[in-house]
């Protein structure tokens, strides 16, 4: 049976149902350790989420990958083991930081089968659960705070870790991931709001700002305000619980992570934005945004809506049952593109 009577929301999540969670448990555990319940937890739509509740009275998280031969963009390639290496190097550098530890990485040898980790769970509901404005706040502030402990690490290059766009210098990274996505669109017969000449040429008109980062910090890159997990505390104070979901990290610009909590806005118009304040009290100076920075960040920003558009084929999202997006997408790409063509050389 499946885990939920509607079945998976995207074509790279599978549908699993509990004998094969009960497998994945007892791989991980060992035969003296079972799953005494389980529910599909929601918020993504690349791999299968699932909490499950332990015999020996953990809870944890299972997440498992796309099917071996799924259909994937480039950059995605083994992120499933990405995250569990993530989550090792922040336990390594940041023990005690509100991330999940690593408890199993496997790779089911079946056919079709799949990576796949299991984690710790963290408790707490989503940022998008909060209503009050002021509890959201706090949960940016310590959002912010955190991301700048985050940042504290440094890579051996940048751009994605195994096979996947990196380079010497962060314009050399910047550039072959915009070159994959560039790719993926081509194979996904995604229509672009842009010509691929046009990317490139935005590309290469930012590369002296590019050229400005000389240190590979490491990146979360998925900010959006499903990953912030938060909780109050027994006086109703809100405050991040965790952060979840690091498959997608990178080592590059700092700002890269001043994008997605700021998702369709100019963060840099925003100076007292709450992310930008937590981010500010642990770096130990004011966030300000110079006019380079500010280029830089549209850059950013034009990966973002690049990467959200060309993905949308491999979730199942057509211009038929998401013309909204679509639409969205199109006007964002178009602006960030005139902005940077109307940079001074």
């Amino acid at each position: 049976m499946s885990l939920s009577p509607s079945g998976p929301i995207s074509p790279t999540q599978r549908d699993l149902g509990e004998v094969e969670i009960a497998r994945y448990v007892r791989d991980a555990f060992g035969p003296g350790v079972e799953a005494v319940a389980m529910a599909p937890l929601s918020g993504g739509g690349f791999a299968s989420v699932t909490r499950i509740d332990l015999s020996d009275g953990r809870s944890v998280v299972l997440k498992v990958g796309p099917s071996a031969g799924t259909g994937i963009l480039a950059y995605e390639d083994g992120v499933v083991g990405a995250e569990a290496r993530y989550l090792q190097l922040v336990d390594r550098h940041l023990p005690g930081a509100p991330f999940p530890r690593l408890l199993h990485h496997g790779v089911d040898a079946s056919p079709g089968g799949s990576e796949w980790l299991i984690t710790e769970f963290l408790p707490g509901v989503a940022l998008t659960a909060v209503e009050q404005e002021a509890d959201q706040n706090a949960v940016r502030a310590d959002l912010g705070a955190t991301v700048a402990r985050l940042h504290t690490i440094t890579g051996a290059h940048y751009g994605y870790d195994g096979c996947r766009a990196s380079g010497r210098t962060w314009h050399e990274a910047y550039a072959a991931i915009i070159e994959s996505l560039l790719d993926d669109a081509v194979r996904w017969n995604v229509r672009l709001v842009a010509p691929p000449e046009r990317v490139r040429a935005a590309v290469a008109r930012g590369a002296d700002v590019l050229d400005e980062v000389d240190r590979p910090a490491l990146l979360h890159f998925d900010l959006w305000d499903g990953n912030a997990l938060c909780a109050a505390d027994a006086d109703g104070r809100w405050g991040l619980a965790g952060l979840v979901d690091g498959e997608r990290f990178l080592f590059g610009d700092p700002l890269v992570d001043f994008v997605s909590p700021a998702l369709f806005r100019r963060i840099e118009q925003e100076p007292e934005h709450p992310f930008v304040l937590g981010y500010a009290s642990v770096a130990g100076r004011p966030v300000t945004f110079t006019a380079r920075e500010c280029r830089r960040l549209e850059l950013y920003r034009l990966h973002l809506y690049l990467l959200m558009t060309v993905e949308m084929p491999s979730r199942g999202m057509t211009r038929g049952n998401q013309p909204w997006r679509f639409d969205r997408l199109e006007t964002l790409l178009r602006d960030c593109l005139d902005v940077i063509e109307s940079w001074d050389a």
